[in-house]
């Protein structure tokens, strides 16, 4: 198996992880996830122990440090983002003009719908956190294009 291979069955393996996360929580099922979890990582050190091209050099050395680089860049900006939404849309409490008693909490809640769930901002959270494996693999292929991590010396 290839190292790039490898990212990428840890990124699927991440999202079956969040998938079966999601799955326990909706359905109340409380060891399912720590199982998974446990197997995911075992499956990862297993596939881990067939990657065949762990040769570590200073163009491969590049290659990493550009991609993590990219990765962390592109990501803090859509986390960013996404962190800002969230608490714009937690704070959006209606303002009420003085004079007026204050709302009760069923009133200042009536349209909860338009309040993002917590559970759905955890799923998000680790969605994100899954997308940022697949970006990191593919900045890893485009940097590994870029400065030649394939070509094979004819020494």
């Amino acid at each position: 198996m290839k190292k790039n291979s490898f990212y990428l069955l840890i990124g699927c393996v991440a999202l079956v992880l969040l998938v079966i996360f999601w799955y326990s929580i909706e359905n109340s099922i409380h060891f399912l996830t720590e199982g998974a979890f446990i197997i995911g990582v075992v499956i990862i050190y297993l596939a881990r122990r067939q990657v065949t091209d762990l040769v570590e050099d200073e163009r491969s050395a590049k290659i990493t440090e550009k991609a993590a680089l990219r990765t962390l860049q592109v990501f803090w900006v859509l986390f960013a983002v996404f962190a800002i939404g969230t608490v714009t849309a937690l704070f959006r409490i209606p303002r009420f003009p003085s004079g007026f008693r204050p709302p009760r909490p069923e009133e200042l809640f009536a349209n909860a719908g338009d309040i993002p769930s917590p559970r759905l901002i955890g799923y998000l959270s680790l969605g994100l956190l899954c997308m940022m494996i697949f970006l990191y693999v593919g900045f890893r292929l485009y940097y590994a294009r870029k400065y030649g991590e394939w070509v094979v010396d004819e020494e």
